[in-house]
């Protein structure tokens, strides 16, 4: 059984990271602006499939080998650590460019939108630190089977993963030009969106939990 924080939480480091400009925003945005709905949502399929393949590993035994080699565990987690701290730079930065502000792309066949958001999401370093170095945190081995919570907790944040990136493909285009006319608004997103990551790297590198095993 997952507690209520652990849902909270996990829910918590999933939004921050969906709302934080990084290869899955840039990909999605540039495809829905640039080649329409469809094509985003086309390239979001590509991209859940990523997710789906990234929990199924988590779930079959990432957290027992941190466990077997806890000073593995620790320097996952301190690169987690601190690849938030870079992403909290990168958002607030001088000079950072806006996502919403895409590049003109080729049109692509669906096949292609569908394997390109694929391999975007697997070569996609949140996601990668998300499920090797965040999520086993959430994870508490007195509350049962560390697998199926690991499982749980991975569908939460696919889930809000999910619902966040259908809103920027449904609103991608509205959203590049209101932010277009709003550079103010834009910065506040950014600072916002930079203290939640930054915040979430201070809990995580502070820490004292071990690695749970099943």
């Amino acid at each position: 059984m997952v507690d209520a924080s652990a849902f909270a939480g996990i829910a918590l480091v999933g939004l921050g990271l969906v709302l934080t400009p990084g290869p899955n925003m840039v990909y999605l945005v540039s495809r829905s602006v640039t080649q329409g709905r469809r094509a985003g949502f086309v390239s979001l399929a590509g991209v859940a499939v990523g997710f789906f393949v990234y929990l199924a590993a988590a779930a079959l035994g990432i957290a027992a080998l941190f466990a077997v080699v806890p000073q593995l565990y620790l320097a996952v987690k301190l690169a987690g650590a601190a690849y938030l701290l870079w992403l909290a730079w990168q958002t607030v930065r001088p000079g950072a460019r806006s996502v919403f502000d895409p590049q003109p792309l080729p049109t692509e066949p669906a096949r292609r939108l569908f394997a390109m958001g694929l391999l975007t999401n697997l070569l996609n370093p949140k996601i990668a630190i998300l499920y090797v170095s965040l999520l086993p945190q959430f994870v508490d081995p007195s509350h049962g089977n560390v697998a199926a919570q690991s499982l749980v907790l991975g569908l939460v944040q696919i889930a809000v993963a999910l619902a966040v990136n259908g809103l920027i493909v449904l609103t991608a285009g509205t959203l590049a030009a209101f932010l277009g006319r709003r550079p103010l608004w834009l910065r506040v997103q950014r600072y916002v969106m930079g203290s939640v990551l930054a915040g979430l790297a201070v809990h995580v590198a502070t820490d004292r939990s071990r690695a749970a095993v099943a």
